[in-house]
């Protein structure tokens, strides 16, 4: 796929006639497929202004693009012909630019600049929609919204002041990630306390950037778009925040993440913390961020964890060692590894993945007090995992157990739902019984005495959860606490729930916080 500038839009005479329409015709301010009527993800061909629905809608865009490649059998086609084949629009909802010949979004313009000039007309139009729509709105914003977002608490009003995520499309599992994680209370707050970086200078100074996937890695900040997203929630915003500039981060630096396909939840948020922390490591411009991890008096060298170089709020917070344990069943030779983490991928026991529901009484229910024994649990290894044995110069029969040397301040666990079998990708729907309070780790330490009582408890701070039957479908919301109560994220939505509903969720990973004050809650 290429990244360089679109060779369509050097055509100056293919735009004219579309830049007219669109600059001196009607003012729409909602833009709608003018085949379904749908205001979802909208495009306006750059050819002839007409709009249509993205290809993650009804696709009437892309079939748009498709008719007009349709050889003209009756008369013979004229050079300009040749060119005007509707190949590039813009999305009236971030501005950016794609053409279809190119199979790229892309940065430059026409020598008249009129892809800039639809641009700003596009946006002023969505401007001036706002102004009026937000006089109109006010006292509905002030009544009937308002009074929606604020519940009693100890019989006094309080206002919901948790902010929704947009879906861009299929975004959910990065949705459901990002809200997660502004939940880790820790973890949340260094990022929102990180000074701002300017990326933006000279003649493109106080206006705003139109991330592209033609732009160069260095034009863009994980690190910054993360603060940013972050600090847009918990503000109280009665409208849905758009993470729409990460996400176009993520899609520069995260090629597998490009596209709006479903996503795997976990594996994007090993990819996200795997980058961030790459980046704090570097810094951003030149400036290192990771000094001010030594100024954060929470985050002592004790609890540090390295990664792939220095450390960082990443693997301060996620970050724990195992201790991989393998015996030679031949010769007895043992041998140990340390291995940091960041998170712990469990497997659901075989004899469990029939057990779908909480309430089926068909055997005995799996917990993740099973999950994490089958992980921890000496295990033979199969002739295609045999060990090489340096003593007997080759590869022999072995057994491996697992155990933890170090536990993080945060322990993320994943539940390994989808396995291949020989041609799918399917879902073990089990339930999984989980703590909200009290998951106690000390029986999987490798030196459970050096431990103090306190320091092996985790209480649960949030959950993700996966919704339908494969990983390529289906839907990912969230569960998360935040000043002892708990919300569902569900992408612009969010609501007040409560601890039973969240205990019956069949999780997909779980975040649970060290506990740091003493507690009379129940042991796992």
């Amino acid at each position: 796929m290429s990244y360089t500038a679109c060779f369509v839009l050097g055509w100056e005479g293919a735009f004219c006639q579309a830049a007219g329409l669109l600059l001196s015709g009607p003012q729409e301010k909602h833009h709608k497929s003018t085949v379904c009527r749908s205001n979802k993800s909208p495009w306006v061909c750059l050819t002839c202004s007409s709009v249509h629905c993205g290809r993650y809608v009804n696709g009437h865009a892309k079939k748009h693009y498709e008719d007009a490649q349709i050889p003209m059998t009756n008369h013979k086609k004229t050079e300009k012909q040749e060119k005007v084949q509707h190949t590039v629009c813009m999305d009236c909802s971030s501005y950016s630019t794609y053409c279809y010949r190119c199979d790229d979004f892309v940065v430059n313009d026409t020598k008249l600049g009129l892809v800039q000039k639809v641009r700003e007309h596009l946006q002023n139009l969505e401007n001036s929609a706002f102004t009026s729509d937000r006089h109109r709105k006010r006292k509905l914003l002030e009544n009937s919204s308002l009074n929606s977002k604020l519940l009693k608490v100890n019989g006094s009003t309080t206002a919901l002041c948790a902010t929704g995520l947009r879906n861009l499309g299929n975004t959910c599992f990065m949705n459901a990630i990002l809200q997660s994680l502004s939940n880790i209370q820790q973890f949340c707050c260094y990022f929102k306390e990180l000074p701002a970086v300017e990326l933006r200078n000279g003649k493109t100074a106080g206006r705003r950037t139109y991330h592209t996937r033609s732009q160069g890695d260095n034009n863009v900040s994980l690190v910054e778009e993360f603060r940013k997203t972050l600090c847009a929630l918990w503000q109280g915003s009665q409208t849905a925040f758009s993470p729409e500039s990460l996400f176009y981060v993520v899609w520069k630096i995260m090629p597998n993440f490009r596209g709006y396909q479903q996503q795997d939840a976990h594996e994007f948020m090993r990819y996200l913390l795997d980058h961030l922390h790459l980046e704090l490591q570097g810094g951003f411009n030149g400036v290192s961020r990771s000094v001010i991890l030594q100024e954060n008096s929470s985050l002592t060298a004790s609890s540090k964890c390295c990664i792939n170089g220095a450390s960082t709020v990443v693997t301060a917070i996620f970050g724990g060692i195992l201790q991989n344990e393998v015996n030679c069943l031949i010769c007895g030779t043992e041998s140990r590894k340390f291995d940091p983490f960041l998170d712990l991928s469990l497997d659901i026991p075989s004899q469990f993945r029939n057990k779908r529901t909480k309430n089926q009484e068909n055997g005995p229910m799996c917990t993740l007090r099973d999950c994490l024994r089958s992980f921890t649990d000496l295990e033979e290894l199969d002739e295609t995992e045999l060990y090489m044995c340096h003593k007997c110069k080759k590869k022999q029969k072995s057994t491996k157990k697992f155990w933890i040397q170090k536990l993080p301040k945060v322990l993320c666990l994943h539940l390994k739902r989808f396995h291949w079998t020989a041609y799918l990708r399917n879902k073990v729907d089990t339930y999984v019984e989980f703590p909200l309070r009290g998951l106690d780790m000390k029986c999987y330490l490798l030196e459970p005495e050096n431990s103090g009582p306190e320091s092996c408890l985790y209480d649960l701070a949030a959950v993700v959860v996966h919704h339908g039957s494969g990983v390529g479908s289906g839907h990912y919301t969230a569960y998360a606490a935040h000043e002892g109560r708990w919300f569902h994220f569900n992408d612009s939505t969010v609501t007040l729930t409560d601890e039973e509903t969240v205990v019956k969720a069949k999780a997909y990973i779980l975040f649970y916080v060290e506990r740091q004050a003493k507690s009379g809650s129940d042991k796992l």
